[in-house]
């Protein structure tokens, strides 16, 4: 039961589709949140840009207003889920200016101005947290940044784009061409109208970044993160990886290594025994490797208003306990001092699938080309053709740099006809 008379007053900023579930949940667990909590929860109004607009019926329209500041000004818990950059960066700021605590969902906005927040929450002892802001509903913010706060992350290995792994897992189990699956992920609300976020990395690369951020207590932001899309990975390249043992998925990588850091989003092969490999449908997955713990994967819901909802909720609950009882969540550890590595120096492996002309000889030709680059090659498959043959190179572990360099001299060599694609492997040692 509530030990404090005092309420905890909650102000949501935003009422699409997360937003109109934190309203509901915090309406209807009214009691059960101030059990736990340890003071009454009241939601002191829900900030929209038109009070007018028709909305789920949850949502009381006598909390709706058009005022964010004056909402802002008297809340203890400032819940952001407009997403965007202003005025939500402006906001928040406002709110923890005057030590109210602040919960987001807002990736991109903590992936570019992430300092600035955090600087202004430790100026003022106020609560900044964000568990939604990276794959919805599951617990990996808190676990990361807390829970393996004793242990050294070496690597995490994420799917956190549900929209992506649609696709890709719609091309790779039904057969499907890339243009179809987003269209019929825009069919079912997985795909925006406009797809460029999801589909070009970008969500992606803010998750990324924060997640590198936690992981390994330094600051990175989205300039730092190596970012390519789906948009070129083709039904052939599925084929491919099928008969390689692999799938192709979006992954978020960060890693962790003498040299520096790197953070990197890329399609990527894996091999089908891997965890991530069995991600299916719109389910996001990070897969955490740490020198103590070993090997830990998160799996779970990664988007959705209520999943999502149920991130924003775990939040609200811990700053408003601090609220109603004294203390405060953990600060922003940014003490490592560790080189952000351009992509080039990135420790990796391409599969390069090419056609070769059929005569004696090539094979050396182009095992020569590797040579001279410094590449090894780790195996080799073959596919006869007409007048062509069809090569799969997989290489074994290369800075990005040389591995790069070794394509651009296979696409001007005279024994290579056409470089079809060129992907990288992960998951494999």
């Amino acid at each position: 039961m509530p030990t404090s008379s005092a309420p905890v007053k909650i102000a949501v900023l935003g009422c699409g589709t997360v937003g109109t579930q934190v309203v509901r949940l915090l309406l209807e667990q009214a009691d059960d949140l101030a059990a736990r909590v340890g003071a009454p929860v009241d939601l002191a109004g829900v900030y929209v840009r038109d009070t007018s607009k028709p909305r789920d019926a949850v949502v009381p329209v006598g909390l709706l207003t058009s005022d964010a500041e004056a909402l802002v000004d008297q809340a203890d818990v400032v819940v952001e889920l407009m997403g965007g950059m202003e005025p939500a960066r402006a906001l928040i700021l406002r709110a923890l200016a005057r030590g109210a605590a602040v919960v987001t969902a807002n990736k991109a906005l903590l992936a570019t101005h992430g300092a600035e927040l955090h600087e202004a929450a430790d100026a003022a002892g106020a609560d900044l947290y964000y568990e939604a802001a990276v794959a919805g509903a599951i617990p990996l913010v808190r676990p990361v940044r807390e829970s393996l706060a004793g242990d050294r992350v070496t690597k995490i290995l994420g799917i956190v784009n549900g929209t992506t792994n649609y696709v890709l897992d719609e091309m790779t189990t039904k057969g499907l061409n890339y243009d179809d699956v987003v269209a019929e992920a825009q069919r079912l609300g997985y795909a925006e109208a406009d797809p460029t976020a999801d589909v070009g990395g970008h969500d992606a690369a803010a998750k990324a970044a924060i997640l590198a951020s936690l992981a390994f207590h330094q600051r990175v932001a989205l300039d730092d993160v190596y970012c390519e899309g789906i948009t070129e990975v083709t039904a052939d390249d599925i084929i491919a990886a099928k008969e390689t043992g692999r799938v192709i998925k979006l992954l978020a990588v960060a890693e962790q290594a003498d040299a520096g850091v790197t953070v990197r989003v890329h399609p990527a092969l894996l091999p089908k025994d891997h965890p991530l490999a069995n991600v299916r449908g719109a389910f996001n997955a990070v897969f955490v490797e740490a020198e103590a713990a070993g090997e830990l994967m998160f799996y779970g819901q990664g988007a959705g208003g209520a999943p999502t909802a149920s991130a924003v909720l775990g939040d609200v609950v811990s700053v408003a306990r601090h609220k109603a009882n004294g203390g405060k969540g953990p600060r922003e550890s940014n003490y490592a001092r560790h080189e952000v590595l351009p992509m080039d120096a990135a420790m990796t492996r391409y599969a390069v699938r090419m056609s070769v002309a059929d005569r004696p000889g090539v094979l050396a030709q182009v095992a020569s080309i590797f040579a001279e680059h410094e590449v090894g090659i780790e195996s080799v498959r073959q596919m006869a053709g007409r007048g062509h043959a069809g090569l799969i190179l997989s290489t074994h572990r290369a800075p990005e740099s040389a591995l790069r360099a070794t394509v651009e001299a296979l696409r001007g060599a005279d024994s290579v006809n056409d470089v079809w694609s060129v992907l990288r492997i992960e998951g494999e040692a």
